[in-house]
């Protein structure tokens, strides 16, 4: 994540924008010539729309930014004069103000949609999880596959908590079967057969099994959810 400061965004990039301008006007004086006074509005107005793109982006990179370091302060006195709150539910309403505002302010873009998986993560948190539900939902239909596959893990993880067995079993049976960078294959197998392992031991292994072998974390994690599963 960019960390340009305000003072830079005002400087640095605007001044490599004005250059890119007169570049563009000197390699091209002949069709500026030929095509008027036009040409030269059609011009000025894609530079300027391509800059404000570009610094919407950036803030809204810091926006997010700003909302993540208040869900991750600590709570109580912070040891190196950090942000912190005095209670854990003044850090959650704190959050859920920043996320939602991004979210609200920045809506369709992709800090917009992670805004909103945060929000539903807090109200996860917060032991709502009807309205966790509802969050999760909307960003697993309307978002970037991306972020919409994170959703879907965390519905799968609601629907396993409140007995809704069949329905969080095909959310993640759907992400084995279409994995994305964020969830992959592996990560949604583990997740469905820590769920299996007690009720149903034996698809858990079937599960498992493939992945004893495969190197670093997902392997690990395998192996350590076969030695729990009764009947080892």
């Amino acid at each position: 994540m960019s960390r340009i400061t305000r003072k830079e965004l005002k400087t640095d990039k605007f001044a490599l924008e004005v250059e890119h301008t007169f570049t563009f006007f000197g390699h091209h004086q002949k069709d500026i010539a030929r095509y008027g006074a036009l040409a030269v509005v059609v011009v000025v107005l894609t530079i300027g729309f391509v800059y404000y793109q570009r610094q919407q982006h950036a803030d809204r990179e810091q926006a997010l930014a700003a909302a993540i370091r208040v869900q991750e302060a600590g709570v109580g006195q912070s040891a190196n004069g950090g942000l912190a709150f005095p209670t854990e539910d003044a850090k959650s309403q704190a959050a859920l103000k920043a996320f939602g505002d991004l979210q609200t302010k920045y809506s369709g873009s992709a800090e917009g949609e992670i805004a909103q998986y945060y929000l539903g993560s807090i109200k996860a948190d917060q032991g709502k999880l009807a309205e966790a539900e509802k969050i999760f939902l909307d960003v697993s239909q309307k978002g970037d596959d991306k972020y919409a596959s994170l959703a879907k893990l965390s519905l799968a993880q609601i629907y396993f908590a409140d007995g809704r067995e069949t329905q969080g079993e095909k959310i993640l049976r759907d992400l084995m079967a279409s994995p994305t960078i964020f969830v992959s294959k592996e990560q949604a197998t583990i997740e469905l057969a820590r769920y299996f392992k007690v009720k149903k031991p034996a698809e858990a292994r079937k599960l498992l099994e493939p992945l004893r072998t495969t190197p670093g974390q997902a392997g690990q994690v395998a192996l350590t959810i076969l030695g729990e599963i009764p009947g080892q």
